[in-house]
């Protein structure tokens, strides 16, 4: 069985009135199970070469509702370049330089498109590093 672990730290002095600490730790696992998840997509890059929208990963080549898990990381430093993530047409946020995330992904194919995609800010070369953990 795999055992892949995620961690995430927050600190800060000056966020808010009193100093924040705050650590958590989880252990990633199939859907409804403890047995880690097996499958991983990547270590990859995706250097875009033009403003228009990219498909990272396609729901219809997984299975839908498990526990996938999406990581990605904005490589630029110049801090206006930034990724519009997208779900179909839902969009989730933007990943500015230097940013990360991890995103739970249920690759839903019932219904409505469910692609994972992309979109950079501008038509400047832009790097964007990723890897779907699967179910």
């Amino acid at each position: 069985m795999a055992t892949t672990t995620a961690t995430i730290t927050l600190n800060s002095t000056d966020l808010l009135s009193d100093e924040l600490a705050l650590s958590t730790t989880a252990t990633l696992t199939s859907a409804g199970t403890s047995t880690g998840l097996t499958t991983a997509e990547g270590l990859s890059r995706k250097k875009t070469t033009s403003a228009s929208q990219y498909t990272l990963f396609s729901a219809s080549s997984f299975t839908d509702d498990k526990a996938h898990k999406v990581y990605l990381k904005n490589t630029e430093t110049t801090a206006s370049l930034y990724f519009l993530i997208s779900i179909h047409d839902v969009e989730v946020g933007r990943l500015y330089a230097g940013d990360w995330a991890l995103i739970p992904w249920s690759a839903d194919t019932t219904g409505d498109n469910a692609d994972f995609k992309i979109t950079p800010s501008s038509s400047a070369s832009h790097t964007l590093e990723y890897m779907l953990f699967t179910d």
